[in-house]
């Protein structure tokens, strides 16, 4: 019984995500799905580890929009329509394939997810710097880049890459085996203020917005309300 009991428990995530599918499939829309659910799981009515598989059921459902304009599409287009279309499909597929079926790789979004909602409830102006910083600057500068030179392109890359995989290695050390590190790595103290910090970031946002009074009102760091400890509780794993 307790096998059958973690078999369906199992597989209650590939539900949701089919539900996923199905209600996008019938609203057209992943953006509407997902911007209903959003604030059910900021009261706690639905978890951030329920919402991962209908998030990426939503991403395979919003796939039949361009399919079906695909077909629509004269006869001479179609060919080329259908293949973009099968390769939208493809792109989400796979992208739930690398990261759902296995469980440790549920870790990644949903710690990122889970540090990025409590950064922000902490930082108000820090969701406006992260989309403005990931979808707008990063894009600009590595397009920058691969086109002023392929060379200069692969080497910020790699340092990228190799400052990111040093930065994973120390923190597993750090949490594993924190007593075999020298001292001064066995925290981020070493590093500067702003390297490991948001808070002289949010002095000098502060600073700015002190007399912009309706700015201020939204932006400024507040203390903790109920709300925030009730979306706090859920997204680190609460039910």
């Amino acid at each position: 019984k307790q096998w059958y009991q973690r078999r369906v428990r199992g597989l209650t995530g590939y539900l949701f995500m089919v539900i996923g599918i199905i209600f996008t499939f019938l609203l057209q829309s992943s953006s509407v799905f997902t911007s209903t659910l959003t604030p059910l799981v900021g009261l706690g009515v639905i978890s951030i580890d329920r919402m991962f598989p209908l998030t990426l059921g939503s991403n395979i459902g919003t796939t039949t929009t361009a399919m079906l304009a695909a077909l629509a599409s004269s006869a001479d287009a179609r060919p080329l329509t259908i293949q973009i279309a099968v390769c939208h499909l493809l792109f989400n597929v796979f992208g739930i394939l690398l990261f759902y079926p296995a469980p440790c790789m549920r870790y990644l979004p949903l710690a990122g997810a889970k540090i990025l909602g409590n950064t922000t409830a902490k930082y108000r102006w820090f969701a406006g710097a992260y989309l403005i910083l990931v979808f707008l600057f990063c894009p600009l500068l590595l397009l920058g880049l691969s086109l002023l030179n392929r060379v200069l392109f692969i080497v910020f890359l790699s340092l990228l890459l190799l400052l990111f995989l040093s930065v994973v290695v120390l923190r597993v050390c750090q949490k594993l085996i924190a007593n075999s590190l020298p001292v001064w790595l066995r925290s981020w103290d070493f590093l500067p203020e702003p390297l490991r910090s948001l808070e002289p970031y949010d002095r000098v946002v502060q600073g700015v917005l002190t007399k912009c009074r309706s700015c201020t009102t939204f932006c400024r760091r507040r203390p903790p309300t109920k709300a925030d400890q009730t979306i706090a509780k859920y997204s680190n794993g609460g039910s």
